[in-house]
């Protein structure tokens, strides 16, 4: 089932998000939903605080950045089958390299900016099983966990930014708030009813 994706400004993205257990209600049904939301709205990751849930979830599908010219054939090739659910999770290490890119929220459409962010990460998380994992990556998919963690701790994209840039977004930002943004997915706005 397609869910609203919640728009900037909804107090349940500048929640941190509280870890569930196995008994969470409905738990495949929820990580399935995410699933379908997220591709619905071309995505390559999507937080349950964007569908309004303030747990420790999130999914990550890589596969549409692998035909990207920014990635080397290496990074393309795990990109197109990485596919990941992370439960509980938590980045124990970031290092490497600071490096920039142009991120995107679907949670505040028509705004991208670049976010400096490190290359590497090791994080601990459950899989949608509840298999305890400790996994290290880098590149791209480092940087997309890394934004989607960012959900589940209450923090945006936007956060990363300087405070001219934020200035320079102010507008879109109200706007989106506003329900004045027009995606091509149901959003939910925290000025405006659901469209």
């Amino acid at each position: 089932m397609i869910l609203p994706i919640y728009g900037y400004g909804e107090p349940v993205l500048r929640k941190v998000a509280d870890d569930i257990t196995p008994e969470y209600p409905n738990l495949k049904e929820t990580i399935a939903n995410m699933y379908d939301t997220m591709y619905h709205a071309h995505g390559v990751g999507l937080a349950a605080p964007q569908v309004g849930l303030p747990i420790r979830l999130f999914v990550v599908d890589t596969e549409p950045f692998s035909d990207s010219d920014d990635v080397s054939k290496e990074e393309a090739a795990l990109m197109k089958d990485f596919k990941k659910t992370f439960i509980n999770a938590k980045i124990i290490k970031e290092e490497g390299d600071i490096w920039g890119f142009n991120e995107g929220c679907l949670s505040i459409p028509d705004v991208r900016e670049d976010v400096f962010r490190h290359d590497t990460i090791t994080i601990e998380y459950f899989d949608e099983d509840f298999n305890k994992k400790t996994e290290v990556y880098d590149g791209l998919i480092a940087r997309v966990i890394q934004h989607e963690y960012d959900h589940i701790e209450g923090i945006l994209f936007t956060d990363h930014l300087s405070i001219l840039k934020k200035k320079l977004i102010g507008k879109k930002l109200q706007n989106i708030m506003d329900g004045k943004a027009r995606p091509d997915y149901k959003m939910k706005f925290v000025n405006k009813k659901g469209r």
